[in-house]
């Protein structure tokens, strides 16, 4: 009896030294994206970034990716999807800004740590917040169109639909300096509208309807993204002022990069996204792993509920000048994706 009690003892050992090998005990991270035609960035810069980085830092990890192409309730749904499959952090990057409470909520029931990405959760509070100044963002679009207009040039403003904390950023910043520089008569701002769910098409009504307002005399135009740039460039295209107008955009998208090698758009903001990917990475495993993230979110930022703590990360601005030196040195683009069609022959870099 005693032997075969050993015997069945040792087996146990040997099954449970097997149980690591298990696709299931692997340790899981789930990466929540928000959609794809409001921003080709998450699915082409992000996603991979972030997955890279916590293979770096553990290539036992598994990281489950998903999108909810502009659905909260698919958000929602693909959160508790991946808390069923035992994923033992949230990274979330929410639509609707009070949208994400249930996704919280549920985590924290399970004891799970909430990483709020890019977007700022309201209504509940997330584990850490990564992002950059967003304010910051709008006041370097905004900024640059005011120097470079005309005196007294007439300036259009595309915002996205504000439904985030970072949209309303975005335009807050923008208007800090739009307004002053309307108030002392260095610019006009004749048209300023949202862009609904930040959709280039809606971005391209808006930008034909400012045409019509301004009688086609515009001189530069502030959109919020890079998205909404390439509507306000096709709304241009079409009366014959694509390339004569400034436009603004941000994300640094391979398409807008192209735009601005091609004379099309005038900037964009680049936000370094290996380091806002890097950093939720770090953090997401570090949590898997029940260790403190205190370093890597040094600041506070309230949002309702409380205060989170955050890492905020600065913007650039890029152009035609310095691309080769920010985009391309970075390894954030590749020049053989932005130098195609007319732009490949500025591309002498």
């Amino acid at each position: 009896m005693k032997k075969r009690m050993l015997a069945a003892f040792g087996l146990g050992l040997m099954l449970a030294g097997a149980a690591p090998a298990l696709a299931d005990d692997a340790v899981k991270i789930a990466f929540l994206s928000p959609c794809t035609q409001c921003s080709d960035r998450w699915e082409q810069k992000d996603r991979p970034f972030f997955i890279e980085a916590v293979k770096a830092l553990d290539p036992a990890i598994e990281v489950i990716a998903t999108n909810a192409q502009g659905d909260q309730n698919k958000l929602i749904a693909q959160a508790e999807a991946a808390l069923a499959q035992g994923a033992k952090v949230l990274v979330v990057n929410t639509i609707q800004e009070n949208g994400a409470v249930p996704i919280v909520e549920a985590a924290h029931r399970e004891g799970v740590p909430v990483i709020a990405y890019d977007a700022l959760i309201r209504g509940a509070l997330p584990d850490g917040y990564v992002s950059f100044n967003n304010e910051k963002v709008g006041r370097l679009q905004a900024q640059f169109v005011v120097d470079h207009v005309p005196e007294g040039g007439n300036v259009v403003l595309i915002n996205g639909e504000q439904f985030c904390d970072a949209c309303r950023s975005f335009k807050r910043g923008s208007h800090a300096v739009l307004d002053d520089a309307v108030k002392s008569g260095r610019i006009k701002l004749v048209f300023e509208g949202e862009a609904k769910a930040w959709l280039p098409a809606n971005a391209q009504a808006l930008m034909e309807q400012a045409l019509t307002v301004a009688d086609n005399k515009v001189d530069g135009v502030v959109a919020a993204n890079d998205g909404l740039a390439q509507g306000v460039i096709a709304a241009l295209t079409n009366v014959g002022l694509n390339g004569k107008v400034i436009v603004t955009g941000q994300d640094a998208t391979d398409a807008a990069l192209t735009n601005i090698l091609a004379g099309d758009q005038t900037m964009t903001v680049y936000k370094a996204l290996q380091a806002e990917a890097g950093a939720a990475a770090k953090a997401a495993v570090a949590l898997a792993k029940g260790e403190s993230v205190a370093a890597i979110f040094p600041e506070k930022v309230p949002n309702g509920s409380g205060d989170v703590a955050a890492l905020l990360l600065n913007p650039d601005v890029v152009t035609a000048d310095n691309l080769a030196s920010t985009v391309i040195v970075d390894g954030f683009a590749q020049k053989e994706k932005i130098c195609v069609g007319p732009a490949a022959a500025k591309c002498n870099f």
